[in-house]
């Protein structure tokens, strides 16, 4: 089991940019990856992105070039720079982890909403 803190989320105007972070109970080395997703109104839960503990990372079309994930082992902290950010970002963020390479993003934190202003 782990559990998942996120933090950072926030009101920007459009162009802007925050930072998210999302804390693990425990060594997120130990887990096969973190990522992202969020939830807009009125719509699914969307793969945003995802560092493995081998620092590969992955992005949607949406936040590519724009998103960097990254991590602190020390620290047990995965982040979300988030940059030229855009109306259509408005969504609660949620961190995910995953156990192993074969299982799914099976421990979710409570989200964090992140809302930007045209």
């Amino acid at each position: 089991q782990v559990q998942l803190v996120e933090s950072g989320g926030g009101l920007v105007q459009a162009g802007g940019s925050l930072g998210l972070s999302c804390a693990a109970s425990r060594s997120i080395f130990s887990l096969n990856a973190v990522g992202w997703y969020r939830q807009a109104p009125g719509k699914e839960r969307e793969f945003v992105a995802f560092i493995t503990n081998g620092g590969v990372t992955h992005y949607s079309e949406p936040v590519k070039g724009r998103f960097t994930i990254s991590r602190d082992n020390a620290k047990n902290t995965v982040y979300l720079q988030m940059n030229s950010l855009r109306p259509e970002d408005t969504a609660v963020y949620y961190c995910a982890a995953r156990g192993t390479l074969v299982s799914s993003f099976d421990y979710w934190g409570q989200g964090t909403q992140v809302t930007v202003s045209s």
